[in-house]
């Protein structure tokens, strides 16, 4: 079984409280046995997978796959492309030098549901939403990423894995993938479903 989920804002993506006041994925009615496939910190929004098959760790997760994760976010200034270009290349962010991704600055700038609570948002300084296609899922790596070029995040969304894109769900809701969708998480992968 593998299912794909709109993880709100504040919920930790794991089944057990933690110290935190941020709710978890026990509130959901997932089936029994699934677990998620990586994660997204609860101060994120977006895509996330849950199953019970164990080979898919290896296969969906595992860095030589190179299975694209696309992000969208919320940025604080007036990032342009020649901004951006770092990213691209790859940086040096917290001991280590990312990967290459594709950036490029949403336009026009979607929009999407408010979030809740509210971002912060300064009268001075506009908000601009860009867009991040990685090959890799390191801890908060979006996040440093945007800081490192001057342009903090303040809204975190995966839009996509692979082509399959969240907006296939409201906020909050889950439902397993068909054949067809779990092709489109990676092309090199028939992932056969199971009963």
């Amino acid at each position: 079984m593998l299912l794909a989920f709109h993880k709100p804002y504040g919920v930790l993506s794991q089944f057990t409280p933690d110290t935190s006041a941020n709710r978890t994925l026990a509130e959901f009615g997932f089936p029994k046995g699934v677990y998620p496939l990586g994660r997204l910190d609860a101060d994120s929004e977006g895509l996330l997978l849950l199953t019970d098959e164990p080979r898919l760790n290896t296969q969906l997760l595992h860095p030589t796959r190179g299975h694209t994760r696309t992000y969208w976010s919320q940025v604080e200034g007036l990032p342009n492309e020649e901004s951006l270009r770092p990213l691209t290349l790859g940086i040096q962010i917290q001991g280590y030098r990312s990967l290459p991704a594709r950036a490029r600055v949403l336009s026009p700038q979607p929009e999407l549901p408010p979030r809740e609570p509210p971002i912060r948002s300064r009268k001075s300084i506009p908000a601009t939403w860009i867009e991040l296609e990685l090959v890799e899922g390191k801890n908060r790596q979006v996040r440093h990423m945007t800081a490192a070029v001057g342009f903090p995040t303040l809204r975190l969304i995966r839009r996509k894995i692979g082509t399959l894109d969240v907006s296939i769900l409201a906020a909050g809701q889950w439902k397993e993938l068909t054949l067809a969708e779990r092709r489109q998480l990676t092309p090199q992968l028939a992932l056969p479903l199971t009963s």
